[in-house]
């Protein structure tokens, strides 16, 4: 008895030991970036675009970088969702009885998971130069798209195999097609669905290396998706190697922003599961 007390209690002062270092680490980063940023946070930030010489200390702010970023995020999200369902279902439905099949597309995915952003940016560059498309919105959308389909295939797969198998059972027993079961299924996990995109979203709006040789940067709100698109990730790279004080503040600054806009996803995202949690069958 005393040795099995003396486990529980290593167990216990481990996990409580491990519960302060993720929680302190975090709010040590965003403590800092708060410290170091919010002196230089003002309305220009946000509501304008560089002006000449922003990036040695002159007036400007980072407007370009905030709608360039939520367009590459919310575009690539938004298409990577429309082909990782697809994918996710038919795994689900159509290889169920094939699980050799299933597994080792699983295990592609997850390969794909931990495939570093800078190869899905060089991809995604080689993509662009075979079809003739230059350093743009749309370059960004498609290689930020390949980085994020691994994320929402995998998070989609995992909560469609929470659906009870009964519900599927029931389904097909009162004369259901397969897409009618997957209409079924979809409307059971869509608490998953925006955890999905939660997920996906965050990466995407705070990833560099992806965008890095297909989005381009410019200091203009981009119009058209052939145009290129600054995004925050860069814009706070750019600062914070500058020598001027001034702008490297401001880069934290930028940092502080895209904290500010992922925390507002998130909480967007908890309220929607919440709501769409209260019809699920369980």
């Amino acid at each position: 008895m005393k040795k099995r007390k003396f486990e529980e209690w290593c167990v216990k002062v481990f996990m409580v030991l491990a519960t302060i270092i993720v929680t302190g680490s975090f709010f040590l980063i965003v403590g800092t970036v708060f410290y170091k940023g919010f002196h230089y946070m003002n309305w220009d930030m946000i509501t304008k675009t560089p002006s000449g010489g922003f990036y040695i200390g002159k007036a400007g702010g980072i407007l370009n970088a905030i709608i360039g970023s939520l367009y590459v995020a919310g575009g690539a999200t938004i298409l990577g969702l429309v082909i990782s369902i697809p994918v996710a279902l038919y795994i689900n439905l159509y290889l169920k009885s094939k699980l050799i099949y299933a597994n080792t597309l699983r295990l592609v995915f997850d390969v794909l998971f931990g495939i570093p952003s800078i190869v899905y940016g060089a991809f995604g560059f080689l993509i662009m130069v075979y079809f003739g498309i230059r350093a743009s919105l749309l370059g960004g959308i498609i290689a930020v798209t390949l980085l994020v389909i691994p994320i929402l295939v995998r998070t989609l797969d995992e909560v469609i195999r929470t659906v009870p198998n009964e519900l599927r059972d029931a389904t097909l027993s009162l004369g259901a097609t397969r897409w009618e079961v997957a209409k079924v299924i979809l409307r059971q996990v869509r608490p998953g669905i925006f955890t999905a995109i939660l997920l996906s979203f965050g990466r995407a709006i705070g990833d560099v290396a992806s965008v890095l040789f297909t989005a381009g940067f410019s200091d203009n709100v981009p119009t058209s998706l052939h145009e290129p698109a600054a995004t925050l990730p860069l814009a706070i790279f750019f600062q914070l190697g500058s020598s001027v004080e001034e702008v490297q503040g401001r880069g934290y600054a930028s940092a502080l922003i895209l904290t500010i806009i992922v925390l507002i996803i998130t909480v967007l995202s908890e309220i929607l599961i919440k709501r769409f949690s209260k019809h699920k069958i369980q």
